[in-house]
Order: C-alpha cells, then structure tokens, then sequence
C-alpha cells in the first residue's frame, strides 16, 4: 500500500479545516488517526502527496470537502445503546407528554448525529409502541447527520443480524422484515418505523433547518469531539429548538457542567431545559 510524508503543516491544516467544517477538535495525538483516514481519499483521487490532497480542498471542490467530513466522522452506535434512556421515555416522558400537552397530541424527537440510523429506530419502536396504545396521537423523529454517506444507509434501513442483537425476538417479528436469498441473514426496518423518521443532513455548527420546537433531542457521544466554543454554541442551540421544560439526553461521557445554565440535570445524562 502506498504511503505518503505528511508534514506538521499539512496536519495542521488539515485540523483546522476539519474544525472549521464541522467543529471537531483534533489533538496532536489524532495525527495517526488523520493520516489513515485521509490517505484513502489520496488513493481513491489518485493523488501522490497530502499537499494536492489540500491544493484540491483550497481550490473549493465541494465534493471532496464532504468526502473529507464523511471520512472523520466517527460512525459508532447500535440499537438501545445506553438502554437506561429508553426505560426514561417509557416510565417518564411518555406519561408526563399525556399528561401536560393538552391538545397538541404530537411528540416531536430530534436524534441529532444519528449515524446509521440505530438510535432514531430504536426511539421509533418505543413510540410506536407507545402510540398502539394511545389512539389519536402522532409521533415525529428528525434524524440529523452530517456525514451524507451515513445518513444513505441510515435511511436504506438495512442491518446485518448481529447488529440487531439487543433488539427483542418480539421487536423483530413486529418491526423489522427479515431478508431471504440474497439479504439472508439480514434485516430491514419495518413500515411502522419508517414512517415516524425523517432523515436529512445538518451540520450542527451551521444554521439548522428547523421550524418547530422539539419534546426531547437526542445528541449522544457527539458534543465530546467538539471544542468548547462548538459545545456551548450547539447545546444553547437545542435549548432554543426545546419545548419548556423539553429533555436533552447526552452520551455517557458528556456532560454540560460548565457550557450552559439553561438545563438541569435530572438524570444520568438527562438534561431539562429550564
């Protein structure tokens, strides 16, 4: 395999333009992480240094500039991963929406870095199970990503059976169809579940497409690779895109001790908008 010099400069470069694009903070000690990543994209151009990999960035070529993001975007998830949020929505947050929305009969959830799309189906199964048994309300899940790629897959709504192991037998016969033939041993979502998410990319440190206020976000393990400056810009964000008193649910080693006074932690990694 090919190997290419990578210079102090072209790191450099190359950190600050990722940071700029969608506000990951990359350490000195990424250097190895960088070079791997990127010189696939030198090898699928055909490109024979890290310096016309960056003459290309410059020159604005926008495909490549997603390429370049798509390649850096850590894609790491799986379905009910950090369970004890799902228990919260049954046991907590399904029962105070009946009891406090009134006559606005829709949950709204936005699951923001949703990577291939486990965590947004895995909140649409415990909706729709929710949503069986309350006839006349509706539910809605914005599913965001910034990687265009990820979010394809997402949508496609396709999984390997191993990757569906903490879903249930009876979740899988109810919400997913299992594949023959060609797609043995694979899985595809369900229409139930379909028709609950929406998927779209959105760069979280740029303008968002929103238009309605939000019960619940769902931003997990995604805050930690920002800087300070992105973390406290995004999460001041979703409490402006919250309903009152709306939840925000982190990843396991996230935290807003420091970065915002608009919310109050009730849980592990449970946040409230004041």
């Amino acid at each position: 395999m090919q190997s290419y010099s990578f210079s102090d400069a072209e790191y450099d470069e190359l950190r600050r333009l990722i940071e700029n694009q969608v506000g990951i903070a990359l350490s000195g000690g990424k250097r190895d992480l960088v070079y791997s990543r990127v010189s696939r994209r030198l090898r699928s151009r055909n490109l024979s240094s890290f310096a016309q990999y960056l003459s290309l960035l410059r020159s604005g070529d926008e495909e490549e500039l997603s390429e370049l993001v798509n390649a850096m975007t850590t894609n790491v998830t799986q379905f009910f991963r950090e369970s004890h949020h799902f228990d919260y929505l049954n046991q907590k947050f399904f029962p105070e929406m009946v009891a406090s929305k009134g006559s606005d009969k829709t949950i709204r959830i936005w699951s923001a870095g949703c990577s291939s799309g486990e965590e947004p189906y895995s909140i649409a199964i415990v909706l729709a199970e929710f949503l069986e048994n309350h006839p006349g309300w509706k539910g809605e899940i914005w599913a965001t990503d910034v990687d265009g790629a990820i979010l394809r897959q997402a949508e496609d709504g396709i999984y390997a059976m191993d990757r569906l192991k903490s879903v249930s037998r009876e979740r899988l016969r109810r919400f997913f169809l299992r594949g023959s033939g060609p797609n043995e041993g694979k899985a595809r979502v369900g229409r139930t579940l379909r028709d609950l998410v929406s998927f779209q990319r959105v760069n979280l440190i740029e303008s968002w497409p929103v238009r309605t206020a939000f019960d619940a976000i769902f931003c997990r393990n995604v805050i930690i690779y920002f800087d300070r400056g992105h973390k406290s810009q995004v999460v001041d964000g979703f409490a402006d895109h919250l309903q009152p008193h709306g939840y925000l649910f982190l990843g396991h080693s996230e935290s807003l001790h420091g970065l915002s006074e608009r919310y109050q932690l009730i849980g592990q990694t449970i946040y409230r908008r004041r």
